[in-house]
């Protein structure tokens, strides 16, 4: 099923509010009161809202197949869970749960009881929920329910504003943010001093391990010197972009040779028109990085699991995607034995967890330092300029990939631009750039 921008915002906003109401429950059984557990001051859990409409958009195709379904639902919501504590922790110093006590956890961020949990919620959202909820939003004037969507996006917005400026004040985490503070704190002093204080209780009293950061310790002090003289140090931004970069044009590569020892063939694994970058691995690698950077330093075996799953869901979500947003089937692996739905095999996946391994043990360590070399001047410029050529290079791949679509519909072309797409990137051209890409049955039809 494919879903609507307005279905897709819908559904966002009444998992997020069911999200809340099983926060609570949880909260009172536990704790014989009433507690705000939502992370906003409003009746809002965002992190179910996103899980669940992730798990529409990417697991829909699997609801026949109830194991993996059960599984894509459980790592689907696993790892926003895991994204989300990550980087309430990066930007607030704040970690607002903790399941560091419990058997088979990661960081305190995630464990094995709450990812049952995720995959039991998914199942019961798409196969029961769902279709109800779909007929309910169906039977909506479009109008009045487009105008209530605008109100609680504004609602949102404005919550998120005195949440994060709250936040801001009491961790004081650096100048920078303390500034930043300030500046949102300049709204309305009187009315500002009142929510300071009711969101500072609410959060205390929710999240009763929310204190005030502690002073720095000499470690710290000297990794922060680091990170203002060194280049991309640690896991920055500018080390990221340069990640990526790296990591799509060896994935690419490695791929390239692969094809031609397993199948006795040169074939291009771009996909992008211009250089030989795989955005699949360059978004895996960046992605890997930003996950696993801080577990780095763990047993081997942690690494290859990490890599196996957290990989495979990533290459089954990067299937549908493209399906959906371009008519197109870049691979299939129907006739790989341990395959699903042709998207995802058992074999690839270990790949994933090699690859993992060999990239947090051997490889980053690496880049990593040659990256830190680099003069931070230049560096600067270089980040620019991989990010515009990077930024341009896939506008121009995906347009050029929506009128390989459109073509084989018959559609002609609008305008100079559409015109220009078609000389450059005729069906030959694309074809060679993309040499496995299947038109969907879709697609197929339309051009009938």
């Amino acid at each position: 099923m494919i879903y609507t921008g307005y279905e897709l915002l819908c559904l966002f906003f009444i998992y997020s509010f069911l999200g809340w109401c099983l926060e609570v429950v949880y909260a009172a059984v536990g704790r014989k009161e009433f507690v705000n557990r939502g992370f906003l001051n409003g009746m809002l859990c965002p992190v179910y809202g996103i899980a669940m409409v992730f798990m529409l958009i990417f697991m829909e195709s699997l609801r026949k197949e109830w194991l993996y379904l059960f599984l894509g639902c459980m790592i689907v919501g696993t790892v926003t869970e895991l994204l989300t504590g990550l980087l309430l922790e990066k930007v607030f110093h704040l970690k607002l749960w903790d399941y560091s006590k419990r058997r088979f956890q990661a960081g305190g961020y995630i464990c094995v009881e709450t990812a049952f949990v995720w995959g039991t919620l998914g199942i019961l959202v798409i196969k029961l929920i769902n279709p109800f909820l779909m007929r309910v939003i169906w039977m909506l004037p479009y109008v009045p329910g487009l105008i209530l969507l605008i109100l609680l996006c504004l609602i949102l917005a404005v919550d998120v504003f005195m949440t994060v400026s709250v936040l801001l004040k009491m961790k004081h985490q650096n100048q920078t943010m303390s500034e930043i503070a300030e500046g949102l704190h300049q709204v309305s002093r009187s009315l500002q001093a009142v929510i300071v204080h009711l969101v500072n209780k609410r959060m205390k009293r929710a999240f009763p391990n929310l204190e005030k950061k502690e002073e720095e310790t000499e470690e710290e002090r000297q990794e922060l010197l680091q990170k203002q003289t060194v280049f991309a140090y640690g896991c920055s931004f500018d080390k990221i972009v340069w990640i990526f970069f790296w990591g799509a044009f060896l994935g690419d590569l490695v791929e390239t040779i692969f094809c031609r020892i397993v199948l006795g063939e040169w074939m291009s694994r771009s996909s992008v028109v211009y250089g030989s970058f795989s955005l699949v691995w360059g978004i895996g690698i960046a992605g890997a990085t930003i996950v696993l950077y801080r577990y780095r330093n763990r047993e081997d075996r942690y690494l290859f699991l990490a890599g196996t799953f957290l990989g495979g869901a990533y290459e089954y979500i990067c299937s549908v995607f493209t399906e959906l947003a371009f008519g197109t089937v870049f691979w299939d692996y129907s006739e790989i034995p341990f395959n699903l739905g042709g998207r995802i095999n058992l074999l690839y996946c270990f790949f994933w967890g090699i690859a993992a391994w060999v990239w947090m043990k051997r490889l980053y360590p690496f880049l990593s330092k040659w990256i830190e070399k680099v003069p931070k001047k230049t560096g600067k410029v270089l980040t620019l300029m991989i990010l515009l050529f990077m930024i341009g290079n896939v506008s121009i791949s995906a347009a050029a990939l929506g009128r390989y679509g459109e073509r084989a519909q018959g559609i002609a072309p609008e305008g100079k631009l559409e015109i220009w797409i078609d000389q450059e990137f005729s069906d030959e051209r694309m074809e060679q750039i993309y040499p496995n890409a299947k038109m969907t049955d879709e697609i197929l039809e339309r051009s009938d």
